[in-house]
């Protein structure tokens, strides 16, 4: 199998730049929006955010199942997909733009833009992670991919972080600023994700052309490696969203530091990029499962730090908050690297290799967390009465915030690592198991 390019390797973390400017905004400001500038309850929009992932989850089967029928033979089985990203783009947009109508059909408009975001945004996401699974079967060229993955994301990160939240903290006007961004990332992300489908290569194909229902699901059935990353997935995803979805909220609220948002981002910039290089030799040494265990670990400590930090010592408070930031960039690299594995387990156990379904059972059980992750922070905020139009919140509210911030994640952290415990794939039997299926492939 051929080395990838150096441009493959840009081109797919150039996907993830795209797709973050659909997910990533909606994760860190959604909330934010619906609240403050729609004028939507905490409660019902924390509703729609879990209604609208476990919508998700459905679509990312759906795509999933629809990925490993077709068979592409120019481009092959899941480049064609990511040439029609502008959809998602074009509908995020509309989703940030909420008319001044009836609370009902405010509600009303926010259910079917945001559906529609999730069902295209499955067709183009689910296909662009199981390239990885395509691109290449060597270990560390998937880590390669995964870093590329995650440094292609945290770019869009950093210009939310670096640019948008200090306008937003500044008091501008928050609807005309949602408006520029989406339209700007229409732009630039449709290039982008031209730019992934035109320059990756697919050289390892499925066993067979076309994969049934009934082999889908005998496939998943004896995939217990899989099973279990998606549990301790669900758990760990909707910790690590709640802390981004409280982020905004804790530092402007609690700490009266938004200023440091922008501070925040860099921090995560540095521990990324740090990561994304630096993650592969310890990968090398102790193995994908024992980087994230420790990374879990790091993400409990931070989480009870961020709940216990007094308001009058700002310092501790980030320290933790960079804590959880190494825990979601260790974590996070090693996830997308951990579910290719699982897609030569099930070709090694059952003949059959699906990797649109498991990546697409991945990606919707992150899409629930993201869901849970994001509705935790709404519901937190509804019980504590916070009012998006008070410039200092009650002692509740401010409550609701940290436990949303800190002590919900680091939970829901400590859950995830102890279910990966069950994760039986090593390094070395997924190293065996490769072999086996080189010597005599399905």
């Amino acid at each position: 199998m051929k080395k990838l390019t150096r441009r493959s390797i840009v081109a797919y973390g150039a996907g993830d730049a795209a797709n973050s400017m659909i997910i990533s905004t909606a994760n860190m400001f959604l909330l934010v929006y619906y609240t403050d500038v729609a004028g939507i309850a905490a409660a019902a929009a924390g509703t729609l955010l879990v209604v609208a992932r476990v919508f998700n989850a459905v679509t990312d089967i759906a795509a999933g199942r629809l990925v490993d029928r077709v068979q592409g033979k120019r481009w092959g089985k899941f480049r064609p997909f990511l040439m029609f990203g502008f959809v998602p783009l074009v509908l995020s947009a509309a989703v940030f733009h909420v008319p001044d109508v009836d609370p009902g059909l405010k509600l009303l408009y926010a259910y079917c833009t945001y559906g529609l975001v999730c069902l295209a945004y499955s067709l183009v996401n689910v296909p662009y992670g199981c390239l990885v699974g395509a691109m290449t079967r060597d270990p560390r060229q998937r880590a390669r991919l995964a870093g590329a993955r995650t440094i292609g994301g945290l770019s869009t990160g950093a210009v939310l972080g670096f640019v948008i939240a200090p306008l937003l903290g500044a008091g501008g006007d928050m609807q005309q600023i949602f408006t520029i961004l989406t339209l700007v990332f229409v732009g630039v992300g449709s290039v982008l994700y031209v730019f992934t489908g035109s320059a990756c290569r697919e050289q390892s194909g499925a066993s067979i052309p076309r994969i049934t229902l009934r082999q889908s699901i005998d496939a998943l059935k004896s995939n217990s490696p899989l099973l279990v990353l998606c549990v301790s997935s669900v758990l760990f995803v909707t910790g690590n969203s709640a802390t981004g979805a409280a982020q905004f909220f804790y530092l402007r609220d609690v700490l009266a530091r938004v200023d440091l948002f922008p501070v925040m981002a860099a921090t995560q910039v540095v521990i990324t990029l740090t990561l994304a290089v630096m993650i592969p030799r310890p990968v090398a040494r102790w193995g994908k499962k024992a980087v994230f265990t420790a990374g879990c670990v790091l993400g409990v400590v931070g989480g009870v730090v961020v709940f216990l930090a007094p308001a009058s010592l700002p310092a501790l408070a980030v320290g933790g908050i960079v804590l959880a930031q190494l825990s979601s960039a260790t974590v996070g690299i090693l996830t997308w690297a951990l579910i290719a594995d699982t897609v030569e387990y099930g070709e090694w156990k059952t003949g059959v290799r699906v990797q649109g379904i498991n990546y697409a059972l991945l990606a919707a059980t992150r899409k629930l967390g993201m869901g849970f992750g994001g509705g935790l922070v709404a519901y937190a905020l509804a019980w504590g009465a916070y009012d998006g139009g008070l410039r200092e919140q009650a002692e509740g509210a401010l409550l609701a915030i940290r436990a949303s911030a800190g002590l919900l994640p680091a939970i829901l952290v400590l859950a995830a690592v102890v279910t990966m415990s069950w994760y039986r794939l090593t390094d070395r039997r997924h190293a065996e198991l490769v072999a086996e299926l080189a010597r005599d492939p399905a």
